[in-house]
């Protein structure tokens, strides 16, 4: 017989599973501290960060930049984040240009040299995040990649992979990525002196 809750159970230690296996690379702490170090340059330097995914991803990158820019665990000063989520930009270029370009497009018109593009997809073969590394590149920004597998066509476009090297579905990667996310803005507020 199957037990739905037993499936649930299940869940929950894979999810543990896969964190106690991000968490024993040593390459996840060197990729974190290396992305945090790239995202505190660009901001004491004045640039931003531009944050891009699909889907859950796309809330990742959302609440990325909202945590950086509205408030963390505490008050200090706004950081300039912004994740590519407008939805009239994204109907629009998708619309004109095809979903493809639906981030390159923003990055073309607001990405600067110096500027941080932060990257997120559970595959790492998401066209449309791949499309925007390529204009990130262009533009002279740095890129930081989160994925997942075996980092798809991403680990070879950015300067700073942090992979989740899961294979399974997406969610169990989409959960270390969060993760990850409030791991890279508090050591981002901590490198700034702004967090206790």
């Amino acid at each position: 017989m199957n037990d739905p809750m037993l499936q649930v159970r299940q869940n929950f230690q894979e999810a543990r599973d896969v964190l106690d296996l991000f968490m024993s690379e040593s390459q996840s702490w060197e990729s974190i501290e290396k992305a945090g170090n790239l995202m505190v340059e660009a901001i004491e330097l004045g640039h931003k960060l531009i944050s891009c995914g699909n889907g859950g991803s796309m809330s990742d990158a959302m609440h990325f930049a909202e945590e950086l820019s509205g408030r963390f665990r505490g008050d200090r000063r706004a950081l300039p984040a912004i994740a590519i989520s407008d939805p009239s930009h994204i109907t629009c270029s998708a619309n004109d240009f095809g979903y493809e370009k639906v981030f390159s497009r923003f990055i073309e018109g607001l990405g600067r040299r110096g500027d941080v593009l932060f990257a997120i997809s559970t595959s790492g073969n998401s066209g449309n995040v791949v499309e925007a590394c390529k204009a990130a590149r262009e533009q002279g920004m740095k890129i930081v990649a989160l994925t997942g597998k075996n980092g798809g066509l991403l680990a070879d476009l950015c300067d700073v992979e942090i992979r989740v090297p899961f294979f399974g579905f997406a969610d169990r990667v989409q959960e270390v990525h969060i993760k990850i996310i409030h791991s890279l803005i508090h050591l981002i507020e901590l490198k700034l002196n702004l967090s206790k």
